[in-house]
């Protein structure tokens, strides 16, 4: 069953920009009704030119030049604003898009290739845009061009016109099954082209690890495999429309060489003049452009199709993380914390948290122990709803999570990752992520609390550095540093600690340390650590192993149990 076309989705949009279209379509109706107009005047001219009436002719040429004049000023005003209204499709389509992509949940994005996403919001929403401008520009104005000629012709002469419409159905089926086939194309280079793009921004985004592992050799192997099948495919693509141009081309001439000889009969028994089957034959050759363009232009929809099923794609991915319609707006909270029988596996089959309870009190100081793959991680992450779990509640301040809107909930929950992740922009706007407008004063603070204000000040610009792609001219431990002022800046209750420390050297580790303690004051904490010495001084140490907490305690009486925590902290410490 072929599957039914996505165009129809786009009808919303295109409807927003109906004032546009329809000054454009205006333009349309000028431009168009001069074809005919055109042929009548050229088919006079040549009567005139056999009869030497030089006079009459100068009048018919300015005449013409006049009409050429309206003709031109329509087509500016239907390509300018088509261009206008087309362009602000694809952008209010790219906006929606990255709005709901924004939505989905961490899953999806963990699932889905970075270069994959990238390539439908540019490249395939520019084609999306690309074929509206064509509908409403070309193939709407040839289609108008070809009925206005048409007219004429049969008024002219109906014998002749219906030898030159004799083509007509072939000509129709002939793009269709181009068409079809282009579609068929242009999803595979597309396809290929994602594939591409995601090879490309998995690599540079790993270069270390490539020049390392001494890997260029084959990495350019890898990108020769995926840089050729996307020449096959574009090739593919390529060779249709090179076989489609020639084929329509020859059916055309067939059909002008079929109107002379039908004309030349008509000629002999009086049944046109010679000034109109000259006027007759400027107007079949007006009927070459749309035709070519018509036929161009299907080939390019059909394309163009294949962007807007990976869009539509896109926009009917459901975020497994949903906002109720009533959520209430969490108030200024003290911040414990609750898990009540959680149970949650990224498989559900394979459960990561296990009829986990655990209750916080607010300003209480939480480390969390364990293997990897023993659920620290996933347990903080549940908290700011970055994933809802299979079984059971987490609740904050007694609210249960899922009836809280997620913005009023995670501007109150901190989070300084292991990785630090900046983003291109000035080292203010790094601590005031998220933010349009901020206080500079208010930044300064909390660089200070974060022990960054030293070096930040030590730079050109001091706070309007700009930070290149990933912070990579800032060292780790500066990087860390800023992400701890941002979590200062949002001032919340619950913080969230990462292995914030475990990738520094021992002096970076120390002022990180010294601003990490300044910034747990007197709020709910999660450590996640490998390092032992980072959690000695928590109030409750967590020893998690299978989803499960099977020790609980300080760090002094951890190690009295002599349990699976001593075990840990003599590994580590053992000479």
């Amino acid at each position: 069953m072929q599957q039914q076309s996505r165009y129809r989705q786009l009808a919303p949009y295109v409807k927003q920009q109906w004032v546009t279209i329809a000054q454009a379509f205006v333009c349309t109706l000028i431009f168009v009704s001069f074809w005919p107009i055109l042929a009548w005047l050229v088919g006079r001219m040549l009567t005139l030119l056999v009869q030497g009436e030089v006079w009459a002719l100068a009048q018919l040429m300015v005449l013409i030049m006049l009409g050429f004049f309206i003709h031109k000023g329509g087509q500016y005003g239907q390509d300018s604003l088509m261009a206008k209204a087309s362009l602000t499709v694809a952008y209010r389509l790219r906006r929606q898009v990255y709005a709901h992509l924004q939505r989905l949940s961490l899953g999806f994005f963990e699932r889905s290739q970075t270069g994959d996403l990238t390539y439908r919001l540019t490249e395939d929403i520019d084609r999306i845009g690309e074929v509206v401008n064509k509908f409403f520009h070309d193939f709407l104005p040839s289609i108008l061009q070809l009925v206005a000629v048409l007219t004429y012709m049969l008024f002219l002469n109906w014998q002749l016109t219906l030898a030159a419409l004799v083509l007509v159905p072939l000509l129709g089926g002939l793009a269709g099954w181009f068409g079809e086939r282009m579609l068929v194309f242009s999803r595979r280079s597309q396809n290929l082209v994602s594939d591409l793009s995601s090879l490309l921004t998995e690599v540079f985004s790993g270069i270390r690890l490539v020049r390392a592992f001494a890997a260029e050799d084959y990495e350019v192997e890898r990108f020769s495999v995926e840089a050729e099948r996307n020449r096959q495919a574009r090739y593919s693509a390529a060779w249709l429309r090179a076989v489609q141009y020639p084929v329509v081309g020859l059916l055309y001439a067939f059909v002008v060489l079929l109107i002379f000889l039908v004309g030349s009969w008509q000629i002999s028994i009086d049944n046109i003049t010679a000034e109109q089957f000259g006027s007759y034959i400027a107007a079949a050759l007006m009927l070459i452009d749309p035709v070519v363009h018509l036929t161009d232009n299907y080939s390019q929809f059909k394309e163009g199709e294949a962007s807007v099923d990976r869009i539509f794609e896109l926009m009917e991915v459901k975020p497994i993380v949903e906002e109720r319609d009533n959520a209430i707006t969490l108030p200024p909270i003290s911040g414990k914390v609750e898990y009540r029988n959680v149970t949650f596996g990224y498989n559900p089959e394979e459960p990561v948290l296990k009829q986990l309870n655990l209750r916080v009190m607010p300003g209480e100081a939480i480390a969390l122990v364990g293997a990897s793959g023993a659920g620290k991680t996933t347990l903080v992450n549940l908290l700011p709803r970055f994933y809802d779990p299979d079984q059971g509640q987490i609740l904050v301040d007694g609210y249960d999570i899922r009836d809280l809107s997620l913005r009023s909930l995670r501007q109150q929950i901190g989070i300084v990752p292991q990785e630090t992740v900046l983003f291109s922009g000035t080292i203010a706007q790094n601590i005031a992520f998220g933010r349009k407008d901020f206080d500079l004063d208010a930044v300064v603070a909390a660089a200070q609390v974060a022990n960054a204000h030293d070096f930040i000040s030590k730079f050109s610009q001091g706070y309007h550095t700009w930070v290149g792609e990933r912070g990579a001219n800032l060292s780790g431990g500066q990087r860390q540093r800023l992400a701890i002022a941002r979590a200062v800046l949002l001032d919340p209750k619950i913080l969230i600690l990462d292995e914030a420390t475990s990738a520094l050297d021992s002096e970076s580790e120390t002022l990180v340390q010294e601003a990490l303690d300044r910034l747990m004051c007197d709020r709910t904490v999660f450590v996640i650590a490998h390092r032992l010495t980072t959690v000695r001084g928590a109030d409750r140490i967590l020893v998690l192993e299978q989803g499960q907490v099977i020790e609980s305690g300080n760090h002094g009486e951890l190690l009295a149990k002599e349990g699976r925590y001593a075990r840990f902290y003599a590994q580590q410490f053992r000479q």
